[in-house]
């Protein structure tokens, strides 16, 4: 799964394809092969791979399936104001081809994983200028200073970011924020 991919690099990623599948895959070239990525691409929505009319010069499917990865589906979720950046998954079992209702649960798991958790709080306004002021370089003293506030308040303005965006540290905080476009 990629999610939230922009021009080219996905701000997360999920991999649990069998290593020595992702090494063949990637030594192969076969992304820019893979009538899967195509789709992925150029669609919203889900669909097996055995539905797909792309054609599949270099047979990658053939090659998954040596792999045991004969059988699976592709999701691509985005949104109108997303400005291009969609989110895929490719889905894969050996035993069958994916029903419906299990394209239909792995798109719906898309969306979530593309939008994030409803629930999910964001940022306020003094938050993102005090994450702001503190990615351009500037220190405690010199933010808590020009929004005209204690340096206590400034820490745990960047403390709530950190927890709200999962972060580790406040450069980690920066990053991700930057990544959804926040900054």
């Amino acid at each position: 799964m990629a999610l939230r991919v922009g021009f080219s690099f996905p701000e997360e990623e999920l991999n649990n394809l069998p290593e020595i599948w992702v090494e063949f895959y990637t030594t192969q070239g076969l992304v820019v092969q893979d009538p899967a990525m195509r789709w992925v691409y150029g669609n919203v929505g889900g669909i097996r791979f055995s539905e797909m009319t792309i054609s599949d010069p270099h047979q990658v499917r053939a090659h998954a399936a040596v792999f045991g990865l004969g059988h699976g589906a592709a999701v691509s979720v985005m949104a109108p104001q997303d400005k291009g950046r969609r989110s895929y998954g490719l889905f894969f079992r050996d035993d069958r081809d994916f029903e419906d209702a299990e394209i239909g649960g792995l798109v719906r798991i898309m969306q979530q994983l593309h939008t994030g958790p409803e629930d999910e709080k964001s940022l306020t306004n003094a938050e993102v200028e005090a994450l702001k002021l503190q990615s351009e370089g500037l220190r405690l003293k010199q933010i808590a200073a020009r929004l005209g506030i204690s340096e206590s308040a400034v820490k745990a303005r960047l403390n709530n970011v950190k927890r709200k965006l999962g972060a580790r540290t406040q450069s980690q905080a920066a990053s991700i924020a930057a990544a959804r476009r926040i900054l």
